[in-house]
């Protein structure tokens, strides 16, 4: 779909990130739970991991929305997709 107006245009962008940050939040947490049960790390040292996984998720979360809404705007297709032959799912 491509959006014609605002209010279409914001609904891209919120049901992609829904979509994305569903998506990704299971490996964000498993970070996080690996990250808590080192014994190797102070206190400090977890929650200044935690801190870096957290803003590395932010930032891919909102990199694959980008790409995401960009190529349904623009009609791109997934490298997986281009690869298939017509009519294989």
């Amino acid at each position: 779909m491509v959006p014609v107006k605002k209010e279409d245009l914001r609904k891209l962008v919120t049901d992609t990130t829904v979509e994305i940050y569903e998506e990704l939040t299971p490996q964000l947490v498993k970070l996080i739970q690996d990250t808590k049960k080192n014994i190797e790390l102070t206190e400090g040292q977890k929650q200044d991991e935690i801190s870096l996984h957290m803003m590395g998720y932010v930032k891919s979360c909102t990199n694959e929305i980008i790409i995401q809404v960009l190529s349904e705007i623009l009609g791109l297709e997934d490298e997986d997709e281009e690869k298939k032959c017509p009519g294989q799912v």
